[in-house]
């Protein structure tokens, strides 16, 4: 049978949202298609930009979608008021029609929607069951202090979330159950909400069993800052800090446009490698992760037991929140953009040395390897659609 046609021979059809404006977004969404099509689900992505191309290189069935919005900032700083005022100017909120289309195509017996908004409003439209996956519900945060124009976007952020979350048969939280929740400062959910809330685990692209290590030199340090626009900086302090140190071996990740010879010269314990599309083979050989403080890599590094030192981005509130817990809980190491190379040579030997963090990591492996986040998905999914197939 055709997936495409909207009717296959599978339990059921899947129509996976995801929002494009970061990769974690999409690795996480492609764990989850992963699981369910082992299980002979038939699964459909709606994607857009470079997300799309990573989903169809995984050979999965990737459907454009319009961007739900426009990112705005400049200076390592995300401006939330701008981007949600050039997404309404550029009118990527009437792709909603595009989205209807495409669902009465499909036919999906049930939505996932990883932040993409618009994806729970078409599901509403068509009387879809929907899941919403995020780990953030707290956005008004961004527009704190900053005036009284910034005052009412966030009210008006708040609203529209909340309303989302009425719409919703579930939220799912792709993170550690409390008290472990890594994401715990950026959530807050009313009490009706809180009763849809499932704490999945950490939904990483793949399981630490399944990985193969990179045969790479050791003690390994791995750092995906990405070495383009303002995290350039910190990129250079990374390199000038192994050059400190020819025990410990680096290796750094740079954006898809970055050419590592704009590095010049440097040390023979450090490779410099363009953006790759899987990165867990080095994480598993590594011994510390140097990130931004993206929510899917604390989780991915989490899940292999890895401690992290974590570069959240300027004034980025779910960041720095993120950061801040991976600390407090002794997972790893927050710098910001002023942390010199030396400090950040202490950080990693520190990582590398205390087992004090070594016995943590562990435990959240552990914890990682016991919830079976995929699974937990894919069951739950099941279970709604075992109910509306009855009643079809």
């Amino acid at each position: 049978m055709n997936c495409a046609t909207g009717f296959c021979g599978v339990v059921l059809i899947i129509m996976i949202f995801v929002c494009g404006e970061g990769l974690g977004h999409t690795s996480r969404c492609i764990s989850i298609g992963k699981e369910l099509k082992a299980a002979g689900h038939c699964v459909h992505f709606g994607a857009y930009g470079y997300s799309k191309e990573l989903i169809e290189r995984k050979e999965f069935i990737a459907h454009e979608i319009p961007s739900e919005i426009t990112l705005v900032g400049k200076a390592g700083t995300l401006n939330l008021k701008k981007s949600i005022l050039a997404s309404f100017k550029r009118g990527q909120f009437l792709g909603l029609i595009r989205l209807h289309r495409l669902l009465r195509r499909i036919r999906p017996d049930i939505i996932i929607s990883d932040s993409y908004y618009m994806g729970i409003l078409s599901a509403r439209s068509r009387s879809v069951p929907s899941y919403l996956i995020l780990n953030q519900s707290n956005m008004e945060e961004f527009f704190k202090g900053k005036g009284i124009s910034s005052k009412i976007v966030a009210e008006i952020v708040k609203k529209f979330y909340m309303g989302m979350f009425r719409l919703v048969d579930k939220v799912i939280i792709p993170d550690y159950p409390p008290p472990h929740t890594v994401c715990r400062k950026n959530l807050e959910f009313g009490s009706n909400t809180l009763k849809k809330v499932l704490y999945c685990g950490p939904l990483a692209g793949t399981s630490f069993e399944k990985t193969e290590a990179k045969p790479l030199s050791s003690p390994h340090v791995l750092c995906t800052v990405g070495g383009f626009g303002y995290r350039e900086p910190i990129f250079r302090k990374v390199i000038d800090a192994a050059a400190m140190d020819s025990t410990i071996n680096y290796t750094l990740l740079c954006g898809p446009s970055v050419d590592p010879s704009v590095f010049g010269t440097i040390t023979e314990n450090v490779q410099i490698l363009r953006f790759i599309d899987d990165q867990f083979p080095y994480l598993k050989a590594s011994d510390v992760v140097i990130a931004p403080g993206g929510h899917s890599t604390m989780m991915e590094s989490l899940s292999f037991g890895i401690p992290m030192i974590t570069v959240p981005d300027l004034n980025h509130n779910e960041q720095q929140n993120n950061a801040s817990v991976i600390e407090e809980d002794g997972l790893g190491k927050k710098i910001d953009y002023s942390t010199s190379p030396g400090e950040i040579l202490e950080y990693i030997r520190l990582l590398m040395n205390d087992e004090t963090y070594r016995k943590r990591l562990a435990k959240m492996q552990e914890m990682a390897e016991q919830l079976t986040a995929t699974a937990n998905v894919r069951r739950e999914l099941e279970k709604y659609g075992d109910v509306r197939i009855e009643e079809k």
